[in-house]
């Protein structure tokens, strides 16, 4: 028999989004936090930068606000931007009061600046800021009273109309009741019912075959919310970092910009004559913003038939990298590189999914009950483009948005839930196929849908997805589940959703560059799609 469990408020997912909102509703509520893995093994605990905020004398709220707008060419939206930059420095401060280790300098934060933002406003823990905030959160969490926290445990699907026993058939969800979930240690799919439902599950960057992400970003709230009825926005604007480690044994392993910064120069392997390529695409070459360096290497790699570049650094002496970059210098040391003698071999990778479930300033998506906060929403703060240091401070500022609705939102009765039912499903025993076909996505994710897009390219992905759909949705109602199932299946949707939203784009705008449309619309519209069944 499969456990039920009860809760106020249902959290999925543990990074600063999915805590943020745990800490704020445990003195009111009973709350439950569904993560797939450990506490810590989202994107959150990797990122390195920091938290924007306007603290710094001379910065204003309308500076910020600016920054953000120009860095989403011209999609964001004004009121989520505004919401989020005014109630920053209130978060910033939150964490302060829980005793997250932020540098400081003469006993004031020290703030630093990144690319795009006019003022120094970026509040970080050295050059880990993201695992300092994890980790501060984190041991809070386990010890505070009505936080109960279910590791190891997936997401499945949400419970709405469609799982009750008198639901009519063809008829959209109105209300979550909550979830479906698997528990991976007892390999035994569990209901929790809630009140209320938090998906705070974080991006998708591995539909890609190179991304910055944890192996747990496969955008399962995403694909759970599009099933379950609610809008989807902005899905075909995927950031990519430029340079990321390329090497068959480490995954995910960024090469800061700051490389670049201290004179690192982007070149062709020596075969092809380690030709620097950067100032054939741009004048201010390895210094170009983001998008522009990853097209050029994009650009370069499928000109030539590479697998990566390579990244020159080795002209600064052994003490300067050794005090600039020493982790950098470390690892790859670790991997036989010696990067003050030879170049570091990198490859663009996803980095962050600035779309998702369509949300308002108080984090409701467009089913009753169910809320979704951080990298698994749209709420048009990002626009086409994220601004460096932005996504942390959304995460805390519309988690506490989304708790302040929970708070005043009124009560209803709950019907009781069908408990899952696998009775006519059996074990697979083809798990071989579950790995081909996510090895398969990924690639050609990254091949047709990556950082250039042409409409045959996008054409030739659509109709491998549909394939890969069929198959997956067979898998699925004739195996039992399990996580790596879950995941494909999940990946497989948003990486629908992505092509949809990339197809229906005709033009270049922020990350989504097209040859076949290679200028801008006159007029910035959102792209929105809209499930079958709402």
């Amino acid at each position: 028999m499969s456990a039920h469990h009860s809760f106020d408020v249902l959290i999925i997912g543990s990074g600063l989004a999915g805590l943020t909102a745990a800490l704020k509703l445990a003195p009111t509520h009973r709350v439950a936090v569904v993560t797939k893995r450990g506490i810590s093994d989202g994107s959150s605990n990797w990122a390195q930068g920091g938290i924007a905020a306007v603290l710094a004398e001379g910065d204003s709220y309308a500076s910020h606000v600016d920054d953000t707008l120009v860095a989403g060419a011209g999609l964001c939206d004004l009121e989520a931007t505004q919401f989020t930059v005014e109630n920053a420095p209130a978060a910033i401060a939150w964490l302060q009061e829980l005793g997250v280790p932020f540098s400081t300098e003469n006993g004031e934060l020290h703030l630093t600046r990144e690319g795009g933002h006019s003022h120094r406003r970026i509040v970080h823990a050295t050059d880990a800021t993201g695992a300092a905030v994890q980790a501060t959160l984190s041991q809070l969490a386990r010890v505070t009273p009505g936080i109960t926290f279910f590791e190891n445990h997936m997401l499945v699907d949400l419970v709405t109309e469609r799982q009750l026993p008198d639901h009519k058939p063809g008829v959209g969800s109105t209300r979550c009741y909550g979830a479906y979930v698997l528990d991976v240690d007892r390999d035994e799919v569990e209901t929790f019912s809630a009140q209320h439902t938090i998906l705070a599950t974080g991006g998708a960057g591995k539909v890609y075959l190179y991304t910055t992400n944890p192996d747990t970003a496969t955008g399962d709230g995403i694909a759970a919310g599009w099933r379950a009825g609610c809008r989807v926005g902005n899905m075909e604007f995927i950031q990519f970092h430029p340079t990321c480690l390329y090497h068959p044994n480490v995954k995910n392993f960024l090469i800061t910009e700051a490389v670049r910064g201290e004179g690192g120069q982007l070149k062709l392997p020596p075969h092809l004559g380690s030709h620097r390529f950067m100032p054939d695409h741009d004048p201010r070459a390895e210094l170009a913003p983001r998008d522009i360096v990853a097209r050029a290497i994009d650009y370069e790699m499928k000109r030539h038939g590479l697998d990566c570049v390579h990244l020159d650094i080795s002209h600064q002496s052994p003490e300067f990298l050794n005090e600039h970059f020493p982790n950098i210098l470390a690892r790859c040391a670790e991997l036989g590189i010696d990067i003050t003698k030879e170049p570091i071999p990198v490859v663009p990778a996803a980095h962050y999914t600035c779309g998702g479930l369509v949300t308002d300033l108080e984090g409701h998506t467009d089913i009753d009950g169910l809320y979704a906060v951080g990298e698994t929403t749209c709420t048009g703060l990002h626009g086409a483009n994220r601004l460096a240091s932005n996504s942390l401070v959304e995460c805390m500022v519309f988690a506490q948005a989304a708790v302040k609705a929970i708070g005043t939102a009124a009560l209803t009765p709950r019907p009781d839930i069908p408990l899952w039912d696998d009775s006519r499903v059996t074990d697979a025993d083809e798990q071989v196929v579950i790995s081909h076909n996510w090895d398969e996505l990924r690639r050609f994710m990254w091949d047709y849908v990556g950082i250039v897009r042409t409409n045959k390219r996008l054409e030739r992905a659509a109709h491998r997805i549909t394939l890969l759909q069929r198959e997956i949705q067979e898998f699925y109602s004739q195996f039992h589940v399990t996580r790596d199932l879950l995941e494909l299946r999940n990946l497989v949707q948003v990486a629908d959703l992505i092509v949809m939203s990339a197809m229906m784009r005709h033009e270049s705008r922020g990350l989504h560059y097209s040859r076949d449309y290679p200028d801008l619309l006159p007029e910035a519209k959102p792209t929105i799609l809209v499930p079958p069944l709402r």
